[in-house]
């Protein structure tokens, strides 16, 4: 059985981050619901302040390093896709954009992704709608209905149904459809083309 590839990004700034916490949450509830669906999951969760450096020289560099060139592979050649990203200032954090802002432009269409963010208070997760949605919209992902929310609050609640946990096995399983409903997508290189630079200086 082909293994699905699922990458989850997290892009929480400190650690340990709620931001992470959420991302781990996720990414079981979504192997889960593969399971139950026959389906095998390959998760590869990325840290992306680990990569803020190799984000800025390529912002400046126009090309990505070795650290992050195999980050961008791993997320155009993924069955799926879990993005997690704090609130700030009513939107997604600037490290979280930054990151899809050197993805190729053809990375995530027709890929399913599931939306989440971590917040203050509920009140952020406004931004789930106006600002990351649209986002990905504009990236031509498949994005699932259900976008998980956890504001600080969340973490400690138990009624039944209106749980984060509730909410995060809802989303999963909206992704794991999605997921088993396609072939398996196909791993690219999408750096082929580009030639060795160090080579090139080299003469």
């Amino acid at each position: 059985m082909t293994a699905r590839r699922i990458v989850v990004l997290s892009a929480g700034l400190s650690t340990p981050s709620s931001t992470r916490l959420l991302a781990d949450r996720l990414a079981a509830a979504v192997t889960a619901a593969l399971a139950d669906r026959g389906e095998r999951a390959e998760v590869q969760v990325v840290e992306l302040r680990e990569h803020a450096r190799d984000l800025a020289d390529h912002l400046v560099a126009g090309f990505p390093n070795t650290a992050l060139a195999p980050v961008l592979e791993s997320v155009a050649a993924a069955d799926a896709v879990v993005a997690v990203t704090p609130i700030f200032s009513a939107s997604y954090s600037g490290l979280f954009k930054t990151f899809v802002d050197v993805l190729d432009r053809d990375a995530l269409t027709g890929t399913p992704v599931l939306l989440a963010a971590t917040g203050g208070t509920a009140r952020h997760s406004l931004a789930l709608e106006h600002a990351m949605r649209p986002l990905f919209a504009y990236l031509r992902a498949a994005t699932v209905p259900t976008a998980v929310f956890a504001a600080s609050e969340d973490w400690g609640a138990t009624e039944v149904g209106t749980t984060l946990e509730g909410r995060v096995g809802r989303a999963a399983g909206e992704l794991a459809d999605a997921v088993a409903a396609r072939p398996p997508a196909t791993r690219t290189d999408l750096f082929a083309d580009v030639p060795d630079f160090t080579a090139l200086l080299k003469g």
